[in-house]
């Protein structure tokens, strides 16, 4: 039984009917930057991540950049970023002109630690880009209080973390603002890249809208120098309708999920992911921590099980930042990581039997 990591393919067939007539619709129109379907995605995203703006960007990368540069960070700041994470979430800084500060990560849900942001700050510390892990929140009550104490702006990276909650509430809303990706893998995904940016504040919003549009509200205002970064109106058709199914493929996740805990609990080679206590993981990806990984990976692709390392390696030692000359010692979590943590298949076209099947052959490999 093949077992895809992913399946688009699956995806787009079960709501066929409903993507085609949203396509439809915007071809016939023949609008295709911003118009009534990008207003209205931003509207009802904004009404789920519970903010009062939504701003449709062209991807997330984009809406980390320009939610620095909204802040005004720029050449002689410094911004505090998990060392464990895609590299989007450090690259922005440096793009900023800003210096890229690493902090290690909590050792069971692989957030970005308060207690390792505290020992980070200094005087030049502008803001801290938490990183929402795999669809977990990072504890942002504790990381928040540590940013006011110091006067810092505190960024949420959500892109892997849609209809994410804690208990400090739904992911995005305790922070500056909250940027979220639409890439076609994420469990909300266009079908090319999309992004957009969440926050409560109403002239935060406004300066974003503005800098990721030339500058200015309209065509040829141009009040302030900007980009082009904006949601297109075929990504944010497609979007509408599959925030429709949101929920219920979320739902269909976590009920996958129970059948891995359930038979791999008793498999002490396997760490299964911690959930945060009052937390909703919402399982952008099923993460564990295994023994012989690189052998499990390889038996499992023997037998047309696909799966996938989130990440190869840890940020502070890809030769972007080998000027940093960071040693292991530094991030004993995050440098740990690389030779551990192995993606199990999990999407919302996943049957039963195939995460049974998923089970079976890793209880195989380790003659459990």
């Amino acid at each position: 039984m093949q077992v895809l990591f992913n399946d688009l393919a699956a995806q787009y067939l079960a709501i066929q009917p409903e993507i085609d007539r949203a396509v439809k619709e915007v071809l016939e129109q023949g609008w295709f930057i911003g118009g009534r379907q990008a207003h209205e995605f931003e509207r009802r995203f904004a009404k789920l991540s519970g903010t009062n703006h939504a701003v449709g960007l062209g991807n997330a990368t984009d809406g980390l950049f320009l939610a620095l540069k909204a802040l005004g960070v720029g050449p002689g700041d410094e911004v505090i970023t998990p060392a464990w994470s895609w590299i989007s979430s450090a690259e922005v800084i440096s793009f900023c002109g800003a210096r890229v500060v690493f902090a290690d990560v909590e050792p069971h849900t692989f957030t970005i630690a308060a207690s390792e942001i505290q020992k980070k700050l200094t005087p030049n510390t502008k803001a801290v880009i938490a990183v929402h892990l795999y669809g977990q929140m990072a504890d942002v009550t504790s990381i928040k209080a540590v940013c006011d104490q110091a006067g810092v702006y505190l960024i949420e990276d959500c892109s892997q973390a849609h209809l994410a909650s804690g208990v400090a509430g739904l992911a995005g809303t305790t922070g500056h603002c909250g940027v979220f990706s639409f890439y076609p893998t994420k469990n909300l995904g266009a079908f090319g890249d999309a992004g957009c940016l969440v926050t409560q504040q109403d002239e935060f919003a406004l300066r974003v809208r503005r800098l990721a549009n030339h500058g200015g509200l309209s065509k040829d205002e141009h009040l302030m120098e900007g980009m082009n970064s904006r949601l297109d109106t075929l990504q944010a058709a497609i979007l509408n309708v599959k925030l429709n199914h949101l929920q219920a493929w979320t739902h269909h996740r976590e009920h996958l999920v129970n059948i891995y805990r359930k038979r791999l609990a008793s498999v002490k080679e396997i760490s299964l992911p911690v959930v945060a206590e009052g937390a909703r993981h919402v399982y952008h990806l099923f993460v564990v921590r295994a023994q012989k990984r690189n052998e499990l990976r390889s038996f499992l692709d023997e037998h047309a099980i696909q799966t996938l390392v989130h990440y190869p390696q840890a940020l502070p030692f890809e030769p972007a930042y080998g000027y940093l000359q960071h040693t292991a010692k530094e991030f004993p979590v995050a440098s740990q990581l690389p030779q551990q943590v192995l993606s199990l298949p999990l999407h919302p076209f996943l049957t039963e039997a195939q995460i049974e099947s998923v089970c079976d052959m890793i209880c195989q490999f380790y003659g459990n």
